[in-house]
């Protein structure tokens, strides 16, 4: 019984947070070069994922009053905020000097938490009907094997960004890739759960 409800927690976990490798990744490329780079984010994805999964499991209990379900696809403006801030700060640098350009960003561990909470919301869509339809115990079995499974995603994400051609492409890219994808991601969530009524 808890072997499968393992094996059912890592596939669910690989399935809802595949996209979130490549925006680590790029958390990664941005803090290249920086102390404590690993840390922040690592830290950062811990907070963002303990609120995905709080939320998750309030509202399985019945705490919708406290996150109605409608709310949840308005978390997608957190990281079209983020990446429209980044990216007028990226237009306005001087791109020429890519030393200064990589020393004067700061990877924050409550900007990865942001990011990953609100990157969460198909997360906590996916994850609430399943812990309906479980056990108690269940749900604490996925949570744990989740939290444990950030490691790993931190781990993969930094395996990537630190191999020489695709850390060579994302240094250079970073400035672009990283507004991209955080704008690309904030839409995705705002549109995919209709907020705004699209």
């Amino acid at each position: 019984m808890i072997l499968s409800s393992v094996v059912q927690a890592i596939g669910l976990f690989i399935a809802t947070n595949i996209d979130d490798v490549i925006v680590v990744s790029l958390f990664f490329a941005r803090g290249a070069g920086q102390r404590g780079t690993t840390a922040r984010i690592a830290a950062g994805q811990y907070l963002g994922f303990a609120g995905i999964l709080g939320v998750a499991v309030l509202v399985s209990l019945g705490a919708g009053a406290f996150l109605p379900s409608a709310a949840i696809p308005y978390f997608g403006l957190i990281p079209l905020a983020l990446g429209l801030w980044v990216g007028w700060q990226a237009w306005r640098e001087d791109q020429d000097d890519d030393d200064a350009k990589i020393a004067d960003k700061k990877v924050s561990v409550w900007t990865v938490a942001a990011v990953t909470f609100a990157n969460g919301g198909d997360n906590i869509g996916v994850y609430v009907p399943v812990f309906l339809n479980v056990e108690p115990a269940t749900v604490v079995t996925y949570c744990i094997v989740f939290l444990v499974l950030v490691v790993a995603l931190v781990m993969l994400a930094k395996f990537i960004a630190t191999r020489p051609l695709i850390a060579r492409a994302l240094e250079r890219w970073e400035h672009v890739l990283f507004p991209i994808v955080l704008i690309g991601l904030g839409i995705f969530i705002l549109i995919s759960g209709g907020a705004f009524g699209i």
